[in-house]
């Protein structure tokens, strides 16, 4: 069974290319999703929720722009994937404060609350970052 999976692999090697593309991203996403929390964590403790996930989410998008491009998706800055991920994390932030409140309103607590969030969202935007930087790079 294994070795029957190592030869589908080995005959799809965009697969192989696909599978590290997304660790890497799962990196990523934990290092920013890490600052984003504590970020969320802090402010917490002076403001309401909706702010201090706001300002969570935009110290974590500045790490996550640069560690998306040079990391994930290999890629150069340019304004095309600028553009396209400053639009992905415009959905991205809608989804996020929506689920956030819809958590809180049903009672989960403060603290649970985003890491719920950021379960959900993440596969979410991998697949349309994966479609920002795939289309960014075609002339």
């Amino acid at each position: 069974m294994i070795n029957k999976l190592k030869a589908i692999i080995a005959s799809h090697p965009e697969w192989q290319a696909k599978f590290w593309q997304f660790f890497r991203f799962g990196i990523v996403g934990t290092i920013c999703s890490g600052i984003h929390y504590g970020v969320y964590c802090l402010v917490l403790m002076v403001a309401n929720y909706n702010i201090a996930y706001t300002a969570g989410y935009g110290v974590g998008l500045i790490c996550n722009y640069g560690l998306t491009t040079f990391f994930t998706f290999k890629a150069k800055p340019s304004s095309k994937n600028v553009v396209g991920f400053g639009f992905s994390h415009l959905i991205n932030y809608i989804l996020e404060m929506g689920l956030l409140n819809l958590f809180l309103l049903l009672g989960f607590s403060k603290l649970l609350s985003p890491i719920l969030v950021m379960i959900i969202v993440v596969p979410i935007n991998f697949l349309i970052l994966h479609f920002v930087y795939t289309f960014s790079r075609k002339k």
